[in-house]
């Protein structure tokens, strides 16, 4: 028999060791599901909750730090400080260049990893804006110019929108095989999202057709999903087919985590599941807790706002059972040990990467080649473009000529330098211009009055470089502006601001040779003044570097090569009810009558022919041939489109592009693969798309108008 003492001294041993045994959560040694899986078993149930919401809290008994998730990143680090603004993202889109937008979040991410780190090591700072999950890219599709957000997109098109959005989250996130995770990047709005904005919290996108749903709204977050492996997956205010997005089993369970096998964690839009209850907005549901108890069931595990608060409530009167918390609550903390939230910076390579990367040189010199590639050329009568290296008789007018903040985009950082459109130009000639500020828009009875007092300012000058168009102050998300043509961050007229409008037909009345530089983040009708204007040149918001890059390509240095990701339609008359969410009549694939500019669309210095167009059957290739015709090297994007002409006839789509330069008298011949995805659409006997057996017409040229493109059909 043991004695007392030599049983004592036993369970004194066993007690110490159990103290000093390390915790599994704490042990990097271990896989991060484990880990996630050790900590969660240790949590209370307010404790758990409290870790579903977007501002988690520190909870220092077991040691967890506090976790911000809400960040932002659209197209440089925002809202946290200095960092380098890039070209907003529908300006990326423009330059149909993967590797340079990959490039581009690659930095981006660079960045975010320095500056986090030094949040946590020299600020203690952890909280939103401070962290490495960020909700970005916005891959929903611009379905219609006035939508305010669809400047944050990469267009029209879902495929040019995927291959960008992959290129994104790739340059975001890091290697697939690091063990720990650069930062998390997140596909948003979970799905069949694009405006208004303004009855966004109570809209229902409802009778949405198949063929809509699968080759327009769900293909970039497939892809995103499972040729991405995005970490992070947003879900939208709006409403599908009457459940509010961030509770539609639908689309969280039955297509995203069902269908695509989706393993990570779910978002939700800020507020979004306030809207689930709330008087005036959905009210699907009674209150806040039988709302977040859907959400969390529907599988969104984190709430940006606070109405998960309720879930401890919600337990307790048994509307949702702990254990449907606790899924949820493993992908949020398997996603922060993924990150090396809870472990010493010294085993997690990336807090390696210092703060002088912050908006470094090599990062300036990216800024300038993104708003180069991202500037389309729409116009240049009689190659009035370039123009002399000369200050004799040029005027500069335009709201946006000098306007910093209207270059950084909205989700924006700040940069250390902005060199504004005039500073560009000025600088290009190394003189001072005379300029003319004008407003973006006035009333319409005062209209007239401020064209006549501007007018009588004008010195004697033979050309106008005329910076107009509109700014993120004027359209972006769910903004308080009423003014003429826009309303709570939407457009309400696709035409430029009247005053603007009648500026430019004064000019052009007095003998002006007018250059229009095009500031927008979304089409414009631009129709009366394609017909006064010498040239155009959409420059989008072009970031910090967009003065200079918009006077290299008016000056010659650099040979303008974006194309359009989004169609420039005529005008109002040409659009379909903006609450329409049916895509007949919208953007190049289903327009029935000829646009403004076609999608694709983008002049050059230089001038490329397309011959010999050919498919090798074995292989499933087809091929062009192109030629630089011009007298000056450039580069050209060249695009292939896919119709399927039977069986189940569906619209033309892009399916591929490839950039390409070329010098003068050089040819390249540029292949396409015709894999099954290149093939694909949707087949009403399957539910999915398909690449079906039966005949499909190519067309490979240099814009989606048919005119421009070399015709071969394929047969499957």
């Amino acid at each position: 028999m043991k004695t007392p003492r030599l049983l004592l001294c036993l369970l004194a041993t066993s007690l110490a060791s159990t103290l000093l045994a390390q915790p599994s959560y704490t042990d990097p040694g271990l896989s991060h599901e484990v880990r996630a899986q050790d900590l969660l078993n240790r949590l209370s149930l307010e404790e758990k909750v409290a870790l579903m919401q977007d501002n988690s809290k520190p909870i220092p008994r077991l040691g967890v730090p506090a976790f911000g998730w809400w960040n932002e990143a659209l197209h440089g680090v925002a809202r946290s400080g200095y960092a380098t603004v890039f070209p907003q993202a529908i300006g990326m889109a423009a330059t149909f260049d993967e590797d340079a937008v990959f490039r581009t979040f690659t930095a981006v991410s660079d960045e975010a990893r320095a500056k986090t780190t030094h949040n946590k090591q020299v600020e203690n700072k952890r909280g939103k804006y401070k962290n490495l999950t960020f909700w970005t890219p916005n891959i929903n599709i611009f379905r219609d110019p006035r939508w305010g957000r669809g400047q944050e997109t990469y267009g029209e098109d879902p495929y040019l929108t995927t291959r960008l959005g992959i290129a994104v989250v790739k340059g975001i996130q890091g290697p697939d095989d690091s063990h720990y995770a650069k930062a998390m990047a997140c596909a948003k709005h979970y799905a069949v999202h694009s405006g208004p904005e303004w009855n966004r919290h109570s809209f229902n996108a409802e009778a949405i057709n198949p063929e809509d749903l699968w080759e327009t709204y769900l293909p970039a977050f497939k892809a995103l999903v499972k040729d991405a492996n995005v970490k992070q997956v947003m879900c939208a205010y709006n409403r599908y087919e009457g459940n509010p997005c961030c509770g539609s089993d639908k689309l969280l369970i039955n297509i995203l985590r069902e269908g695509w096998n989706y393993q990570h964690v779910v978002v939700s839009d800020c507020g979004a599941i306030d809207d689930f209850y709330e008087k005036g907005k959905h009210e699907t549901h009674a209150d806040s807790a039988t709302a977040s108890s859907a959400a969390v069931r529907a599988g969104t595990d984190l709430e940006c706002g606070n109405s998960y608060r309720s879930l401890v409530n919600a337990v307790q009167k048994g509307l949702i059972a702990e254990s449907e918390l606790d899924v949820s609550l493993k992908r949020l903390l398997k996603t922060r040990f993924e990150l090396g939230d809870f472990d010493a910076d010294s085993l997690v390579p990336w807090t390696r990467i210092p703060m002088s990367v912050v908006n470094c040189e090599a990062h300036q010199q990216l800024a300038l080649e993104m708003a180069r590639k991202s500037l389309v050329l729409l116009k240049n009568d009689k190659s009035v473009l370039p123009l002399p290296s000369t200050a004799e008789g040029l005027l500069v007018m335009g709201p946006n000529a000098d306007n910093e903040t209207m270059q950084w985009g909205n989700y924006n950082g700040t940069p250390y330098k902005t060199i504004t459109i005039l500073q560009g130009l000025e600088a290009a000639l190394n003189t001072s211009l005379p300029h003319i500020k004008t407003p973006h828009v006035v009333a319409e009875d005062k209209v007239q009055s401020t064209v006549d007092s501007l007018m009588a300012l004008l010195p004697a000058c033979e050309k106008v470089i005329f910076v107009g168009g509109i700014s993120p102050r004027l359209e972006g998300e769910q903004m308080r502006v009423n003014l003429p043509g826009f309303k709570g961050g939407d457009r309400t007229t696709i035409e430029l601001p009247s005053v603007q409008r009648a500026l430019v037909k004064a000019l052009a009345k007095a003998g002006k040779q007018i250059v229009f530089v095009n500031c927008s983040g979304s089409a414009m009708g631009l129709s009366e003044e394609d017909k006064v204007c010498r040239a155009i040149l959409q420059a989008w918001y072009p970031g910090e570097k967009g003065g200079q890059a918009v006077a290299d390509v008016l000056f010659g240095k650099y040979n303008p090569s974006g194309r359009l990701p989004i169609t420039f339609y005529t005008g109002d008359n040409q659009l379909p009810d903006f609450e329409d969410y049916s895509m007949k009549g919208r953007t190049y694939r289903f327009l029935e009558t000829k646009p403004l500019y076609p999608f694709g669309y983008g002049l050059s210095y230089t001038n490329f022919t397309y011959s010999n167009p050919s498919i090798d059957k074995s292989a499933k290739t087809v091929s062009v041939t192109v030629t630089n015709t011009g007298k000056r090297s450039g580069e050209e994007v060249v695009q292939l489109y896919v119709q399927r002409t039977a069986p189940q006839a569906r619209a033309k789509a892009l399916r591929g592009f490839k950039r390409i330069s070329l010098q003068p008298g050089a040819s390249m011949v540029v292949t396409f693969e015709l894999d099954e995805a290149t093939l694909a659409f949707y087949d009403a006997k399957s539910g999915d798309v398909a690449a079906l057996p039966g005949t499909y017409q190519l067309e490979v040229g240099s814009s989606s108008a048919s005119e421009t493109c070399k015709r071969v059909v394929f047969h499957l």
